[in-house]
């Protein structure tokens, strides 16, 4: 009976243990984390309005270089705090760039004009980048369809900043419509905690749960490359 109470407390032990470590892990270690960058890269961040209200000074005391700020989605939502954000990123010190959440079944020119009014006159000091994620538009377009649109989205864009663009491709996006080999632009890779496969990218997404001095919560961490786009 003693070496039966002995085991079970033993497990017991282990099993809080366990518990332990991974809720240090996933609260702890896990937000901490950040790659180890080689010469001339840098880190920053991305922000929509979901990290509500955020302390730019503080984030660029935090070793971040750069932001990429959500600027619009589709043809008519915009991100409130896209103006606030990039005025307060760039007194802050920091590099700053919009990005644009492209959605399905909706007009490509229309978004890239949508996108452009809202960036405005000063495109930032970044490449400005499509975020190509969505897969559940209100109807159901070939692969092909998608391509021509992004082309169309992105070539309007190009045309009216004269600066090429950056093209942010999730991997379901990606496996569904074979966006980047139809339209080959410089590219921001994500692959959480590993270095990409590929050795073309631009921008990595590091991390999707980073903490950062001054941004409530978790926040995505990316890497930038040298040399400069």
């Amino acid at each position: 009976m003693a070496s039966r109470r002995r085991w079970v407390l033993a497990a017991l032990a282990f099993v809080i243990t366990v518990g332990l470590c991974a809720v240090l892990g996933w609260y702890v270690w896990i937000p901490g984390w950040r790659p180890s960058l080689d010469d001339g890269e840098r880190y920053g961040v991305d922000v929509s309005s979901h990290q509500g209200d955020v302390d730019w000074q503080r984030v660029a005391g935090d070793d971040i270089d750069f932001a990429y700020i959500k600027a619009t989605e589709g043809r008519d939502f915009s991100d409130p705090r896209f103006s606030e954000n990039r005025a307060e990123a760039k007194a802050a010190g920091l590099d700053v760039g919009a990005y644009h959440y492209f959605t399905l079944c909706s007009d490509p020119v229309e978004q890239a004009h949508h996108f452009l009014a809202a960036v405005g006159a000063d495109v930032g000091d970044l490449p400005l980048v499509v975020d190509l994620e969505d897969l559940h538009g209100p109807c159901t377009p070939t692969a092909a369809d998608v391509r021509g649109a992004v082309k169309q989205f992105v070539t309007e864009v190009e045309t009216r900043t004269e600066r090429p663009m950056v093209l942010y491709v999730g991997g379901d996006f990606e496996a569904k419509f074979d966006v980047r080999q139809a339209l080959k632009r410089e590219r921001w890779a994500r692959r959480l905690f590993r270095m990409p496969v590929a050795s073309d990218w631009v921008f990595w997404q590091a991390h999707w749960r980073a903490h950062v001095e001054g941004i409530d919560g978790a926040v995505d961490l990316d890497v930038q490359r040298a040399p400069q786009l």
